[in-house]
């Protein structure tokens, strides 16, 4: 981890395209401006926490649904299993 010590309005880039700004100090703690691209999503870690865990909760939901529709449209193992040993018929 890198630790940087920064004054009143001082700036930290990242990248070219992320800029950090102190933009107020009062007591214990510390105001920060976060400048990134649209497509750059920032958020505080306790927010992005929970948006990964539901965005888990939601993939495993899709995953079930398409195993359930998946199930439905494939053909039933057991109907299409050989017995051990045979060879599929050839017609002649």
């Amino acid at each position: 981890m890198l630790v940087l010590t920064r004054k009143l309005g001082e700036v930290i880039k990242i990248g070219d395209k992320i800029k950090v700004v102190v933009v107020s100090l009062d007591g214990g703690s510390v105001k920060l401006g976060v400048e990134a691209p649209d497509d750059v999503p920032v958020h505080r870690e306790e927010v992005y926490q929970k948006i990964a865990a539901e965005n888990k909760t939601a993939s495993a939901q899709i995953d079930k649904e398409k195993a359930r529709a998946l199930k439905a449209i494939l053909p039933n193992k057991q109907q299409s299993k050989r017995e051990p040993g045979s060879s599929p018929k050839k017609n002649g």
